[in-house]
C-alpha cells in the first residue's frame, strides 16, 4: 500500500512536465496585462509628478527642457520596469518543459517575454491610438495648419466683426492710426470730421492688400480721401499716411508669418524627438521582458 504513493506522484509529475506545446499562452497574455497595467499605473504617477513641478506663475516651476528630459526618463524607465514585470512573471508561470535542452528552455523563456511585451504593446496601442497619433502626425498637422494661415493673419484678420464689433480685429490699431488727426492746436480753416469712421470698410480694404501685395491705386486714392476728411490733412499726405499704414501691417504680417514657422519647426523638430525616444524605450522594454522572462523560467525550474 505505502509503495502506491510515489507512483502516483510520479504519474503526477510527469503530467504535469508534459506540456501540449512549447507556448504558454496563458502566462503570456497574464504577463501581457501585468506588464501593460503597470505602464499606465506608472505613466499616471509620472503626469502627477509632472503637474507638481509647473507653476501657474511665470519664471517659475520647471523649464521645457527640464520637464522634456524628465518625461524622456520616466518613460524608459515605465518600459523597463513594466514589461520586465510582464516578463518576470511569463517565464515564471508558464509550465515546465520535461527533456527539453538548457538552449532550448532559454530560448522559449525569451521568446515568452517577448511575446508578453508584444501583448502589452498591442493592448497598450489599442486603448492609447489617438494619443499615439497625435504624438506622431500632431507635429506636421500643426506645422502645415500654422504655417499656412499665418502669412495673412495680420491682415486679414481685420475684417472679422461688422457692425457693432467692427475695427476691434487685429487691424484695429492700424486704423485707428490711419485717421488719426495731427496733434496741436487746430489750424485756421480746418474741417470738422465728416462723420464716424467707416471702419468696417476699410477692414474690408486693407484686407485686400497680402504680405507683398500693394494695394490697389483706386483704394488707396479713396482712403486718402476718407483720411483727409476726417484729419485735416492734405490729399498727398492722407495718401502717404494710407501708403505707411499699408506698408506697416505687411511688415507686421511677415513677422507673424516668421514667428509661426519658427514654431511650427520647433514643432516637428519636438515630435520627431518624442517618436524617437519612444522607439528606444520600446526597445528597451522588449529587452527587459526578454531578459526577465530568463530570470522567471530559472526560478520556475529551480
Amino acid at each position: 500500500m505505502a509503495a502506491s504513493f510515489p507512483m502516483a506522484s510520479s504519474r503526477l509529475e510527469t503530467a504535469v512536465d508534459a506540456p501540449a506545446g512549447a507556448v504558454s499562452w496563458g502566462a503570456i497574455v497574464a504577463g501581457g496585462a501585468a506588464a501593460a497595467a503597470l505602464s499606465l499605473i506608472l505613466l499616471i504617477l509620472g503626469a502627477g509628478l509632472g503637474l507638481t513641478s509647473l507653476s501657474p506663475y511665470g519664471g517659475q516651476g520647471a523649464s521645457a527642457m527640464a520637464l522634456g528630459f524628465s518625461a524622456i526618463v520616466w518613460v524608459m524607465v515605465t518600459q523597463a520596469l513594466a514589461s520586465g514585470m510582464g516578463g518576470y512573471l511569463a517565464g515564471r508561470l508558464r509550465t515546465r518543459w520535461a527533456g527539453v535542452q538548457g538552449d532550448e528552455v532559454f530560448f522559449r523563456d525569451t521568446a515568452h517575454g517577448f511575446l508578453a511585451w508584444a501583448v502589452a504593446t498591442l493592448a497598450t496601442a489599442a486603448l492609447l491610438t489617438s494619443a499615439i497619433g497625435s504624438v506622431v502626425g500632431g507635429a506636421v498637422k500643426a506645422g502645415a495648419t500654422v504655417a499656412g494661415s499665418a502669412a495673412t493673419a495680420a491682415v486679414a484678420g481685420a475684417v472679422q466683426g461688422e457692425g457693432e464689433g467692427a475695427g476691434q480685429g487685429p487691424a484695429a490699431y492700424f486704423i485707428d492710426s490711419m485717421f488719426r488727426r495731427p496733434a496741436g492746436p487746430a489750424q485756421a480753416g480746418e474741417v470738422a470730421p465728416a462723420g464716424p469712421v467707416p471702419a468696417a470698410e476699410v477692414a474690408r480694404i486693407l484686407a485686400q492688400a497680402g504680405q507683398d501685395k500693394p494695394l490697389a491705386p483706386d483704394d488707396q486714392r479713396y482712403l486718402g480721401q476718407l483720411v483727409a476728411e476726417r484729419t485735416g490733412l492734405l490729399p498727398q499726405e492722407a495718401e502717404q499716411r494710407v501708403a505707411d499704414t499699408v506698408a506697416r501691417m505687411q511688415t507686421k504680417a511677415r513677422e507673424a508669418e516668421a514667428a509661426a514657422r519658427e514654431a511650427a519647426d520647433k514643432a516637428r523638430k519636438a515630435g520627431i524627438t518624442a517618436t524617437l525616444w519612444l522607439f528606444v524605450s520600446m526597445l528597451l522594454g522588449a529587452f527587459c521582458a526578454s531578459l526577465a522572462a530568463t530570470w522567471g523560467g530559472r526560478e520556475r525550474d529551480a
